[in-house]
């Protein structure tokens, strides 16, 4: 006898699931890397990274090793006492996120565009955006701070990129024992990695791209030749680094301090002699920088439709469309030396 199966009928909810993470999963920019968790239902509210300290290190010092030679050497037959490796395990609660959208019968039925699709597809980059502005305020409230020219403070900025702080990034990376990084999570909607060339990525708002391609030897996408592209947004490399915008990453507005006018962005415009600039971060990751809950995979997410033609105990006519999503997520940094803030100001010129 016939047996009715998962595969039987193709699951509605499924599919919606999988076209939702469709228009989700090209909202990441930040998503791409760090260390991801899958966390299974019924496996509490709590999620653990674990990383295993160098030997000698601690927790407040986690980035040292501890190696000396007189300590190593060897007494003619006699073996050395074993040592054990640490372990330093960092948790995060996962916080519930949600929306809904809802509409009317007579939208479905006679308004002259299509709507529940487009809310469909709007209902996914907004669940891409909201997970990405998670990571983003947790990433840009890094301790390991480096502001333009060198100031103290965040309202002392007026200063734009420069290669001399982006070495001295890369020199405090390097001396953390940061590794670059190596992969990144794939373009589908499955949790799968890819290799790239080794960099450390920096990510940042687009309005510094002009800044930027000014740095003396950037490389341009365009002259990649076979060289792989990490993101569709990856703008280029230099050094160290590779480039990523996004026009989500939104800056401090008016959080600097006053330049000459017509050269910097003051709340989005030209400057003018007294007013105070935009300070924009930039997040600079290495291989395990930070860790989250990849919005990948049947679990990534909660979503449910109702089309307005649905009559339901609540709207015995199906006069009511909805849909709502939501999903359970944390991000949290795991090495401040492993990951860097550059704050700086953003030139109003882009010839």
């Amino acid at each position: 006898m016939a047996a009715q199966t998962m595969t039987t009928q193709a699951a509605r909810i499924g599919r919606l699931k999988g076209e939702i993470l469709k228009h989700a999963v090209p909202q990441e920019v930040l998503g791409k890397f760090g260390v991801k968790k899958p966390h299974p239902k019924n496996s509490s509210e709590t999620v653990v990274f674990r990383r295993w300290l160098p030997y000698g290190a601690t927790a407040s010092t986690p980035n040292r090793w501890v190696v000396n030679p007189e300590t190593h050497r060897l007494s003619e037959g006699e073996s050395p006492i074993a040592d054990q490796i640490i372990a330093q395990d960092i948790s995060a609660s996962l916080i519930e996120y949600g929306f809904s959208y809802r509409w009317t019968n007579r939208v479905e039925d006679l308004y002259e565009d299509d709507v529940p699709p487009e809310i469909k597809r709007l209902t996914g980059e907004r669940m891409g955006l909201l997970i990405e502005m998670v990571r983003w305020g947790q990433l840009k409230a890094s301790t390991n701070m480096f502001r333009a020219a060198g100031v103290s403070a965040r309202d002392s900025i007026a200063g734009l990129i420069t290669a001399g702080m982006l070495r001295l990034i890369a020199r405090s990376m390097h001396s953390n024992l940061a590794m670059k990084i190596t992969g990144i999570l794939d373009a589908s909607t499955k949790i799968a990695t890819k290799p790239i060339e080794a960099a450390f990525v920096a990510v940042l708002h687009t309005d510094l791209e002009a800044d930027v391609r000014a740095l003396a030897n950037f490389t341009h996408v365009s002259a990649y030749g076979n060289r792989q592209v990490i993101h569709p947004n990856e703008l280029g490399s230099w050094e160290n680094y590779r480039f990523i915008s996004s026009p989500h990453l939104n800056p401090y507005l008016q959080a600097g301090t006053t330049n000459t006018a017509n050269t910097r962005l003051s709340n989005g415009a030209p400057n003018t002699a007294g007013t105070l600039c935009d300070v924009y971060p930039i997040v600079i990751l290495s291989q395990e920088a930070f860790g989250d809950v990849a919005l990948r995979g049947r679990n990534a997410l909660n979503v449910n439709m109702i089309p307005a033609s649905t009559p339901t105990k609540d709207d015995i006519l199906g006069q009511r469309g909805m849909i709502g999503a939501q999903t359970y997520f944390t991000c949290v940094r795991l090495n401040e030396g492993h990951l860097a803030v550059y704050e700086v100001a953003c030139s109003y010129s882009v010839s």
